[in-house]
């Protein structure tokens, strides 16, 4: 079916899973055409002035009539014959898609195919022919497809050159742990071509529901907190204590599902290399650099209390270098394992008073190939220490209730509360992971790593506040200022 670039492009720009509508265009077209069924897969290219070029798929089907269920999104183009419409809204397309995740039929040949994998998560008496499916409609950067509402199906929009890090990760949890609290693999759809990376389409997953995730449920709980603090009142429920250490310990047990000496090369832990120990001392050297400058040009417009914290920061620079080289430069006997990568409360449902862990895609602004780099875990960890702090701080320096109270006892209440939070939950980690265990040589690695990753977290945090949200800047500052005075113990 020819289609001229206005013509693609003008659709794009109406589809909330294109990323490219703020950017200067130079280029749109199919680049290459995969038959399926009565459908047809578009692998779209699109070029900018500046910039890599993207890729997205597009599934296209000709229909003598409009589906029932249709978006702004559906329609492509009316034909001489009905109707150019994403396939997706065809049931058509969505029952053969389960079909073939069913049967692991593929279809094509060597040098271009299309191939299924069906995973653990998929029963065997959930037939094709008894499958109901359907388009979920959400405003994402992916397309959600149900079957049976049992099976969520994520068809990925936007590609990536290689395999995706969440299929991966997914499919390794599911086929070779006891680890439950993921929504289970039940799937995927791959591009393989001769002499090139295989390209991920699309990961089936059992659906999972929940009421909400646990950014909103700590935020939930920190609502009797937060109306105490005017009364200069603290107060924390025990079921706060008591999901944040089961948070501590599912988080554990994750790692430990990750942790497969036996695994094939891409999940097998690894020592801390040369070549790792430079990726790190590259990544935080600029991010300190950068974020050394942001700061310097947005001094002037902090608050009083925020500008001391930024002056701590600053006047530390040689205390941070020295940290960092000692630590990269002396003998780790800690392992690293692939890890989540992205990990926060919002990364967390809560289904059945328990937590189930999703998305493992791994740090947005991170290519592909580094999302797959392995870590030691405590960088998960880490993220979810510093989420925590995030947490507090937020609802308590943004609600009306503690609006008139003073800056610094603010910092000092949240301060409190987010160490408290901090400890339960690594003792629920340790607990988990047990004592001894492999992936750490001892507690002096374990604090030195932790530091580590801290800094670099609140450091990376840094970066966005002070673009996109000046009020938020005491937040990453006060979890440097936090590191910055252990460094200080420890060569005290």
């Amino acid at each position: 079916m020819p289609i001229s670039s206005d013509q693609l492009l003008d659709f794009l720009k109406k589809c909330r899973w294109f990323a490219g509508k703020a950017r200067q265009l130079t280029y749109c077209a199919v680049g290459q055409q995969l038959s399926f069924h009565t459908a047809t897969l578009w692998i779209v290219e699109v070029g900018y002035a500046e910039g890599d070029t993207e890729q997205y798929q597009l599934p296209v089907a000709t229909v003598p009539e409009m589906p029932g269920f249709s978006t702004e999104q559906t329609l492509i183009m009316e034909t001489d014959g009905g109707y150019l419409v994403d396939a997706i809204y065809t049931e058509s397309f969505r029952k053969a898609l389960y079909t073939h995740i069913y049967t692991e039929e593929g279809i094509g040949h060597d040098e271009s195919r299309l191939a299924f994998n069906r995973g653990k998560g998929l029963a065997a008496d959930d037939v094709p022919e008894h499958i109901v499916t359907r388009v979920l409609p959400v405003d994402s950067s992916n397309s959600a497809l149900v079957f049976g509402e049992k099976y969520f199906f994520k068809l990925y929009r936007k590609l990536f050159r290689e395999t995706n890090p969440e299929v991966e990760m997914v499919e390794f949890i599911t086929e070779n742990s006891s680890f439950t609290q993921i929504p289970a693999f039940c799937g995927s759809m791959t591009w393989k071509r001769l002499g090139q990376s295989d390209i991920t389409l699309g990961m089936m997953q059992r659906m999972v529901e929940a009421d909400k995730d646990n950014w909103v449920r700590t935020g939930d709980y920190l609502n009797d907190f937060l109306y105490a603090v005017p009364n200069r009142v603290f107060s924390i429920q025990e079921d706060v204590f008591e999901r944040v250490s089961l948070l501590g310990r599912r988080t554990g047990e994750m790692h430990r599902a990750l942790y497969s000496p036996r695994a094939q090369t891409s999940f097998s832990p690894e020592p801390f290399t040369d070549d790792y120990r430079e990726f790190l001392r590259h990544r935080l050297g600029h991010l300190l650099e950068t974020r050394y400058n942001l700061l310097i040009d947005k001094y002037l417009t902090l608050d009083e209390p925020t500008k001391a914290l930024a002056w701590k920061f600053m006047e530390a620079k040689e205390l941070i270098d020295e940290f960092s080289e000692e630590l990269l430069s002396q003998d780790l006997d800690s392992l690293r394992i692939r890890i989540h990568g992205d990990y926060h409360l919002g990364q967390v449902l809560n289904v059945h008073n328990d937590f189930i862990v999703i998305d493992f895609e791994g740090e947005p602004e991170a290519s592909i190939s580094d999302r797959k780099i392995k870590h030691s875990p405590l960088k998960d960890v880490a993220g979810m220490v510093r989420s925590y702090h995030y947490a507090v701080s937020s609802k308590v320096f943004n609600s009306v209730e503690t609006e008139h109270v003073e800056t610094n006892r603010l910092l000092k209440v949240t301060d409190r509360w987010y160490k408290l939070m901090k400890e339960t939950y690594l003792d629920g980690y340790m607990e988990a992971i047990g004592w001894p265990h492999p992936l750490f040589k001892d507690q002096n690695e374990i604090n030195s790593l932790m530091l580590y990753y801290l800094l670099e977290k609140a450091v990376y945090e840094l970066g966005y506040e002070l673009s996109y949200r000046p009020d938020w800047v005491k937040i990453p500052l006060k979890g440097i200022v936090d590191v910055i005075r252990e460094i200080e113990k420890m060569h005290g």
